[in-house]
């Protein structure tokens, strides 16, 4: 690789991060990102993520997932919802949202040794990175703060695991599905139009 292919791109890498970075500050402004449904909420703020590790690899998502950790645990500090405290630790809001880029990249290169099918590909991934968050967020909610939840939800202490898997589903499901939906048309529409312009680019050469 020449340098000024390496120059061109890291500079990619950059545009990239910058544009969906700042989409996910305007999911995160705005009532668009971060959907209260009952106690919880339900997001489209780690599709960004999603995209920009499939598209730039780790490091991207990792940034662009850092952006969500923190959109999250300001949202905690203003309150808003019953588990808004929970969510004060970062270990709960910031943590999950920053495995969510690296999580959906490798599984993206793995699918990538099986299947030539790029749509199935880019659709594992999705689906990998919104139960990294779901599973994640959730999951460290049960592990650190399942007597709290409880008391949070008024509920049996003994029931807070299935009353956590129950919500996990009914939030995961319809996220994973808009994942793979928004996913998979954007990163293909994006490699469709790079496609195009080396094409162009390699009839004038």
């Amino acid at each position: 690789m020449t340098s000024l292919q390496k120059s061109h791109g890291k500079t990619r890498k950059l545009a990239v991060a910058g544009m969906l970075s700042a989409i996910s500050i305007i999911l995160g402004l705005t009532p668009l990102g971060i959907i209260p449904v009952g106690p919880l909420n339900a997001t489209i703020m780690h599709l960004p993520v999603i995209i920009g590790a499939v598209l730039e690899g780790p490091v991207v998502g990792l940034i662009i997932g850092a952006i969500f950790g923190v959109f999250s645990l300001y949202r905690a500090s203003v309150g808003g919802s019953v588990l808004a405290p929970l969510f004060l630790n970062p270990v709960v809001s910031v943590l999950p949202r920053l495995l969510i880029g690296p999580c959906a990249y490798y599984v993206f290169k793995g699918f990538s040794k099986l299947t030539n099918k790029r749509a199935l590909q880019v659709g594992a991934a999705a689906v990998a990175g919104t139960l990294t968050n779901t599973v994640g967020v959730m999951g460290f909610i049960y592990i650190l703060y399942a007597q709290r939840y409880a008391a949070l939800m008024e509920l049996d202490v003994d029931t807070v695991g299935w009353t956590i898997l129950s919500a996990s589903a009914l939030n995961g499901i319809p996220e994973c599905i808009i994942a793979v939906i928004v996913t998979v048309a954007v990163v293909l529409a994006v490699w469709n139009l790079g496609g195009r312009a080396k094409k162009r680019a390699a009839r004038k050469d």
